[in-house]
């Protein structure tokens, strides 16, 4: 969920003793105890370096590695997800990465006789979409609205609006709509809570 001060501050309002008043405040009591839990997760990165916008929504996030080379943009939600720093990730505005996704900047050469390590950064443009269980290998990056498909592994970068699937990641014909113009946090209940009520 996005940050208390946020929720807060954005709160939808409805007269005293109504009966959305009393709707609004049950659901936000309901989901008070994974509100809470979750803005200690992410106030832990933060506190740790990481670059997260108030309105990002971080679910059971693995992250390992230094934090500050994290950065996650308003809007986006960040499932149940592995994430390894040997390099940043960024990743833009209103993008969703579901559960099960493993993004890793780093790997080894296996052409290389000494099997040498490699590091590179991944990019995750704004409303890409990154399916269950999908995996990004160093070096990569998700193009604008790009969609990578369940269980799919990118070890290439994919074009805005492009969708892949499988092992390794292709293209199929198909492409995204351009004009994207929703919000995955929006769908959320403890955020619809406080902002819808």
């Amino acid at each position: 969920m996005a940050t208390l001060t946020y929720l807060w501050n954005n709160r939808a309002r409805y007269p005293f003793s109504s009966v959305l008043f009393y709707r609004a405040w049950a659901k936000r009591i309901l989901c008070l105890p994974e509100l809470i839990k979750r803005n200690q997760r992410r106030s832990g990165l933060v506190r740790k370096g990481a670059s997260i916008h108030p309105t990002a929504e971080i679910g059971e996030t693995v992250v390992d590695g230094h934090k500050s080379k994290l950065s996650i943009g308003a809007f986006s939600f960040v499932g149940k997800v592995r994430i390894a720093l040997h390099e940043k990730v960024i990743i833009g505005d209103k993008v969703c990465i579901n559960d099960g996704v493993q993004i890793l900047t780093a790997s080894h050469d296996i052409s290389d006789p000494d099997w040498s390590s490699i590091k590179a950064q991944i990019i995750i443009e704004d409303y890409a979409w990154i399916a269950t269980n999908a995996i990004l290998l160093p070096g990569v990056t998700i193009g604008k609205g790009a969609v990578v498909g369940a269980g799919a592994v990118v070890s290439k970068s994919i074009a805005p609006g492009e969708i892949v699937v499988g092992n390794p990641a292709k293209s199929i014909q198909k492409k995204r709509t351009e004009d994207l113009r929703y919000n995955p946090c929006e769908f959320l209940a403890g955020n619809r809570a406080w902002l819808i009520g």
